[in-house]
């Protein structure tokens, strides 16, 4: 089972590998078959309105309430997309409607290119991998089988029970082929016994994290680094073998891409295992945790963007999150600008940004020396309001404890 995640709105996710077998593997195809021309055909509409609009002048919508109009006469005419059901159908119009008002609220915000998300294009059929969204009326479970609309039953292998009934299910392929059941459920909270202990977590690159406590720095497990050399074979293989355009991909193409493949696919996982458990550790040693709220895109432009992916930050980061919603714990993002300026003890501010090469923070007004990155830790407690010292470094009544650094 692949771990649980956490929504803001207070769903979680349950996902499991599924057994399918040859005949339910057919009738997911022909599903994912339906739901793809249906998504093509919102493409279709929506562009053919835009050029309208464009030409005329005129302010037409294409909503989802068009679209589903669109749906029920296309079904009406076409047997073939009668056959399957309707529920995933609808559902595809729902998250095209989702991705098409997302793109048009970047365009209105003026995002920039690499920040904003592209309107939606057309699914081919040897690229786009299947993903059928049901609602409740769409499935059921029983005798341990799920049971989706138009007949297709599937084997689940439960890893773990689900704590509550779900009111969706997700059926997809990964690009190893396996096939895998998400299912939403409400979130529940597990309150984890109080420590009277808090922590500042800054993220970095040569260590994923530093903490104001040794005990729980996280270092750069370098999961990438060690399997580029197959990587690199791989990568290899696939352009040796890459077919000219409009040709069929080759049974060695097609081989090369899928052990590359299932090398990022474990990569992604022990990233995630290290990150969850380094989570776990943290929240059940501490009651209130400063992160600091880095978003690690900007480093995928510059000279260290291999290193940053490999160090995964943004799913330590997600997965420490998660854990705290999960157990209860007091998770306070802090906004990056000048951590590493501010002096941990005085709060003075040096007059440059210091270079990524300088790893001493050394502050000109109290003469503090401390390692660069336990320094950040440390202004994160302090911005957060959980600094333990008062003004005349005596602890205030009723703050909690730190970890010693």
């Amino acid at each position: 089972m692949t771990p649980r995640e956490v929504d803001v709105a207070g769903h979680a996710r349950y996902t499991y590998r599924l057994r399918v077998s040859s005949t339910a593997r057919a009738a997911l195809l022909a599903e994912w078959d339906r739901c793809r021309w249906v998504w093509n055909e919102c493409v279709a509409k929506s562009e053919a309105v835009h050029l309208h609009n464009k030409a005329a002048g005129e302010k037409r919508t294409c909503g989802p309430a068009q679209l589903d109009r669109m749906l029920t006469e296309a079904r009406k005419r076409t047997p073939w997309l009668r056959e399957g059901s309707s529920v995933p159908q609808q559902q595809v119009i729902r998250d095209f409607g989702k991705s098409r008002a997302k793109a048009h609220k970047d365009i209105r915000e003026r995002l920039p290119l690499p920040q904003r998300a592209g309107m939606p294009t057309w699914k081919t059929k040897r690229e786009a991998l299947p993903t059928l969204n049901y609602t409740r009326r769409g499935f059921r479970l029983k005798d341990g089988r799920l049971h989706l609309a138009g007949g297709i039953v599937l084997t689940v292998v439960w890893s773990r029970s689900l704590p509550t009934e779900p009111s969706s299910v997700r059926v997809y392929q990964d690009s190893v082929g396996h096939w895998y059941a998400s299912f939403v459920v409400p979130a529940q909270v597990q309150p984890l016994p109080q420590t009277g202990r808090v922590l500042g977590v800054d993220w970095g690159v040569k260590e994923t994290a530093t903490t104001t406590s040794d005990a729980h720095d996280l270092p750069h497990a370098q999961h990438g680094k060690k399997a580029q050399a197959r990587l690199s074979r791989y990568d290899r293989m696939m352009a040796h073998r890459k077919p000219k355009k409009g040709q069929a991909a080759s049974k060695g193409y097609r081989e090369a891409r899928k052990w590359r493949a299932k090398t990022y696919q474990k990569i992604a996982r022990q990233r995630q295992d290290t990150g969850r458990k380094w989570a776990k550790k943290v929240v059940t040693d501490h009651d209130a945790i400063a992160v600091e709220d880095f978003k690690p895109k900007f480093l995928a432009r510059s000279s260290m963007a291999r290193k940053a992916a490999d160090a995964a930050i943004g799913a330590t980061k997600k997965a420490l999150i998660e854990m705290g919603r999960k157990h209860g714990r007091d998770i306070r993002l802090v906004h990056p600008a000048h951590t590493t300026m501010d002096c941990a003890s005085c709060g003075a501010r040096t007059k440059h940004a210091l270079p990524l090469s300088e790893r001493t923070y050394t502050c000109t007004a109290c003469g503090t020396v401390s390692p660069r990155d336990k320094n950040s830790a440390r202004v994160m407690l302090i911005r957060a309001g959980l600094n333990p010292a008062g003004a005349e470094g005596v602890r205030p009544p009723g703050v909690l404890l730190p970890e010693a650094a």
